[in-house]
């Protein structure tokens, strides 16, 4: 066999790194190309609900009394048990989180609140459920948006100490509201439950009992 010489054998190497680097590359674009398995969050998503990590304290008390509670507005009690999936077992340690408009229906921000957190207002809070699965939340009434057709509604988020996502659950509306017209009410996800807050009136304030059930109509739930 013929020694190579010198600029053959340059020759030779550069041809031998250039197939190394295009195998290369194209390994690399194969493996880019192949689909990248994600697991599917609970209940698909939602617009803001990771907001209810801002500003949520360590320790979470199953009585939450919100900044609406003394300002203007009808006073209202929201209470009632999270079961488990099935709704006969109750279930503890999950944290419920809320956000609403004021007396004028507006997300008014507060003093001093994260920018991200003003997008749900100053009226929001956090209950854990107690070893019993009850909750109890004293807040006002919210008002409709003004010059809207839209009931009025305090959003819910959950999160569940054995599900890695927080994710909602229908709106607490009000069945004795005018908007919220039978079209409406068909429209409903009940997703943890029907939303529609049957209310009685005290002395002092409106009372709503609702229970929530885990898992139900809640899209990825595991079994």
């Amino acid at each position: 066999m013929k020694p190579l010489y010198p600029g053959r054998f340059y020759v030779f190497l550069l041809l031998f790194l250039t197939n190394c680097n295009e195998g290369a590359k194209n390994n690399y674009q194969k493996a880019s190309e192949e689909p990248v398995e994600k697991s599917a969050l609970v209940g698909g998503g939602c617009d803001g609900c990771e907001i209810m990590f801002i500003g949520m304290p360590e320790n979470i008390d199953p009585v939450d009394t919100s900044e609406g509670w003394n300002e203007k507005g009808i006073k209202l009690l929201v209470r009632g048990t999270v079961f488990k999936q099935g709704g006969k077992i109750p279930c503890p340690n999950v944290i419920i989180y809320y956000w609403q408009t004021d007396h004028k229906g507006y997300y008014s921000p507060g003093e001093d609140m994260d920018d991200l957190a003003k997008r749900h207002g100053h009226i929001r809070g956090w209950v854990k459920s107690d070893q019993n699965g009850k909750y109890s939340i004293y807040t006002i009434r919210p008002a409709p948006y003004p010059n809207d057709s839209m009931p009025a509604h305090i959003h819910i988020s959950i999160k569940e100490p054995d599900i890695k996502n927080e994710y909602y659950i229908d709106e607490f509306v009000f069945d004795d509201d005018k908007l919220l017209t039978e079209n409406k009410r068909n429209r409903l996800e009940n997703r943890g439950g029907s939303g529609i807050l049957k209310v009685t009136s005290t002395n002092e304030y409106q009372l709503a009992e609702h229970n929530i059930i885990l898992g139900l109509h809640i899209p990825d739930y595991p079994e």
